[in-house]
């Protein structure tokens, strides 16, 4: 992978790490048609590594609400770790969220099913598709939620398992999450905020885990040309992603998954019409 090619996916995944279109099968179809070798286990680790640095964009955008604890009393009577969860509450629930795709991410991952299919451009087609029709109706499903529902453990569970959906390219972690949300009763743009800060505990886990696996399976990886292609790729995300995804929150809001839908219908139709025709993908070789 040069730098050029780095950039360019960089820009993708910045672009649609918040949005419902599944930023890890816009690189896979980014890679593809830029001729990036596939099942190159640094190929592999790059498309993780780059979504952390977009969603440190959340840090950013939104630290006020990331960084803070609940200085509000105890309940009465309440134990030692009642009143440390409840000044913690914000995290913990992050913790919650995330136990589930800690569990169903490093069994995909150590089961090989992961690397599979990050190299299969036919799933990413086919989930597109399916996602998009669900999301032409899911507005209807479920509804606008309320300001009154809050975020409690059994909500976040659920959430965190609607997450590990995600392990399947194209599905959209930021979709899952989010319809999780909303099938808790929680608003669009709660269900959006909360699947931003649990993409941080969710992908710096999976960060680490790559890089731990990049060393341990060859560290000849790590040249000054990979590292600079690895922290290009994290800095250009993470500008695009800040771009991003305000105007993401604030589209959500007011005009809901239809959109968005049709536009997964749309790119998943093409690329199985090309895949069925017997054409490749790579514009580049």
């Amino acid at each position: 992978m040069d730098l050029l090619q780095a950039i360019i996916i960089a820009i993708v995944e910045g672009l649609t790490e918040f949005l419902p279109v599944s930023s890890t099968g816009h690189m896979i179809i980014a890679q593809n048609l830029l001729g990036v070798p596939q099942g190159d286990s640094f190929v592999h680790a790059f498309t993780f590594i780059i979504q952390f640095g977009a969603i440190l964009s959340v840090v950013v955008l939104y630290w006020k609400q990331f960084f803070r604890l609940d200085h509000t009393p105890a309940p009465q009577g309440a134990s030692s770790w009642q009143r440390f969860k409840h000044k913690w509450y914000f995290y913990w629930l992050l913790l919650v969220g995330v136990l589930p795709a800690v569990v169903i991410g490093l069994a995909a991952k150590k089961s090989g099913v992961l690397d599979w299919l990050l190299d299969s451009v036919l799933v990413v087609a086919i989930m597109l598709v399916a996602g998009g029709v669900f999301m032409l109706f899911c507005d209807r499903i479920f509804n606008k939620g309320s300001e009154a529902v809050k975020l409690d453990e059994p909500k976040a569970f659920k959430i965190g398992l609607f997450q590990c959906i995600s392990v399947i390219p194209g599905v959209s972690r930021s979709m899952a999450t989010i319809v999780g949300g909303m099938s808790q009763k929680l608003t669009r743009r709660k269900a959006a905020e909360f699947s931003f800060f649990l993409a941080v505990p969710t992908m710096a886990g999976a960060t680490l885990l790559d890089l731990v696996d990049l060393f341990k399976e060859n560290a000849d990886w790590a040249t000054t040309h990979n590292i600079i292609v690895l922290i290009v790729g994290c800095v250009v995300a993470f500008i695009v992603a800040l771009l991003a995804m305000k105007w993401f929150v604030n589209f959500l809001t007011k005009y809901g998954f239809k959109a968005f839908g049709w536009y997964r219908i749309v790119v998943g139709v093409i690329i199985l019409a090309l895949l069925l025709s017997g054409q490749s993908l790579q514009m580049v070789d």
